[in-house]
C-alpha cells in the first residue's frame, strides 16, 4: 500500500500543467469526486488494523499534495488566460441601453404635467371592497358595471370583494383620510371582465385626478385638462367638452381632442370628424363627498380620469393595444434611450 502511495505522489509531483484544459484535467484525476487518490482510500479496508492510521496520515498528505499544486497553478492560468481573452486593439462597440416600458414613460410623463399645478400622488389596494369600488362612489346596487360580465369578483367569507374596476376608489380612500384642500391624482393598474382585442384588455391603467376646496367651479375643470393636452400633445391643441353620464360626477363630460384629417389614419381613428375622446371628467357629484366625509355644503370639487394606454397609442402612434402587454423585444426597443 505504501509503495501505492509513494509511486502516486511521484505521479503527482512530475504532472505538467501548462494550460487550463491540463489544469482541469489535473483537478479531475486527483482531486475530482472519481480520483485516483479516492481510489487508495477504499483500499484501507483489506490493510491490518494497526496498519490503518499510517496510511490514512500518508494518503491525507497526499491529497494535500495534490490540492497544493492544483492551487498554485490557479492564479498563473487564470491570469493568463484573462490577458489572452481582452484584445486591446479593438475599437469600443456600442454598448446596450435598456429601455423603459412606454406606459411606463407616458405614466411618469401625466405625473410630471400634474405635478407642476400642485397635484400629488396617491396610491391604493387593487383588490377592494364593495363600499371603496361601487357604493361610495354612487353606484346603485343595478348599475351594469356590478354584473359579473365586467367586474372580476372575488370569494371572501368576510364581505364582497373585486379588483377594482377604476381607481376612483383610491379617491375615496383621500376623502376618508385627509381634509380639504385635495389636490391628487391616482395612476395604478384597474380590472374589467372584458375580451381582449386591439382596443380593449381585461387589464389596463388609469390615471384620475381629483380636486376638492371652497368654490371649485367647472371652469376650473376645464383649465386644468386644458393645460394638460397642450403639455401633452402641444399648445395649439383644442379640446371640446361633450355632455355624458358618471355616477360619481354631476354634470359629467367627454373630452375631446382635434387630432385632425391629415392622413388616412386620422381619418379612420376619428372616423371622419377630426376629434378624438382622450377622457371622462365632471364635478363631484353632493352624494360622493358626503359619502367620504367631505362637506357637500362648504366644498366642491372635480374628477377626470384618462386611460395610459389611450394617451401611449395617441403619442405613440400605436394602433394595437396588445402590443403594451406582450413583452416583444422588438417592440420594446424602439423607446431605447440614446447613450
Amino acid at each position: 500500500m505504501k509503495d501505492k502511495i509513494e509511486a502516486l505522489e511521484r505521479e503527482i509531483i512530475e504532472e505538467t500543467i501548462k494550460s487550463p484544459e491540463e489544469h482541469e484535467q489535473f483537478r479531475i484525476k486527483y482531486l475530482g469526486s472519481k480520483n485516483r487518490i479516492k481510489e487508495l482510500f477504499l483500499e484501507i479496508k483489506n490493510i491490518p488494523n494497526e496498519e490503518k492510521k499510517e496510511i490514512g496520515i500518508l494518503l491525507n498528505n497526499l491529497k494535500q499534495t495534490a490540492q497544493s499544486k492544483h492551487d498554485s497553478f490557479t492564479p498563473k492560468l487564470t491570469k493568463k488566460n484573462k490577458s489572452q481573452r481582452i484584445d486591446m486593439s479593438r475599437p469600443v462597440g456600442e454598448s446596450l441601453v435598456g429601455s423603459r416600458h412606454p406606459l411606463s414613460l407616458i405614466r411618469s410623463e401625466i405625473i410630471e404635467i400634474f405635478s407642476r399645478v400642485g397635484f400629488s400622488v396617491s396610491e391604493g389596494p387593487e383588490i377592494e371592497d364593495d363600499w371603496h369600488n361601487f357604493s361610495a362612489l354612487n353606484f346603485p346596487p343595478e348599475h351594469p358595471a356590478r354584473d359579473m360580465q365586467d367586474t372580476f369578483f372575488i370569494k371572501n367569507s368576510d364581505k364582497e370583494m373585486s379588483l377594482r374596476t377604476h381607481t376612483s376608489s383610491v379617491q375615496v380612500r383621500v376623502m376618508e383620510d385627509d381634509s380639504p384642500p385635495i389636490r391628487t391624482i391616482s395612476p395604478g393598474r384597474v380590472y374589467r371582465n372584458e375580451a381582449i382585442s386591439p382596443r380593449a384588455h381585461c387589464f389596463f391603467h388609469q390615471v384620475e385626478g381629483l380636486y376638492i376646496d371652497e368654490d371649485v367651479s367647472f371652469a376650473d375643470l376645464k383649465q386644468t385638462i386644458l393645460y394638460f393636452v397642450r403639455e401633452m400633445f402641444g399648445e395649439k391643441t383644442k379640446i371640446r367638452l361633450r355632455p355624458s353620464y358618471f355616477p360619481f360626477t354631476e354634470p359629467s363630460a367627454e373630452v375631446d381632442i382635434y387630432w385632425g384629417l391629415k392622413t388616412e389614419s386620422d381619418y379612420r381613428i376619428t372616423k371622419g370628424t377630426g376629434w378624438l375622446e382622450i377622457l371622462g371628467c365632471g364635478m363631484v357629484d353632493p352624494n360622493v363627498l358626503q359619502n367620504s366625509n367631505v362637506d357637500p355644503k362648504k366644498y366642491s370639487g372635480y374628477a377626470f380620469g384618462m386611460g395610459i394606454e389611450r394617451i401611449a397609442m395617441l403619442k405613440y402612434g400605436v394602433n394595437d393595444l396588445r402590443l403594451f402587454f406582450e413583452n416583444d423585444i422588438r417592440f420594446l426597443n424602439q423607446f431605447r434611450s440614446g447613450i
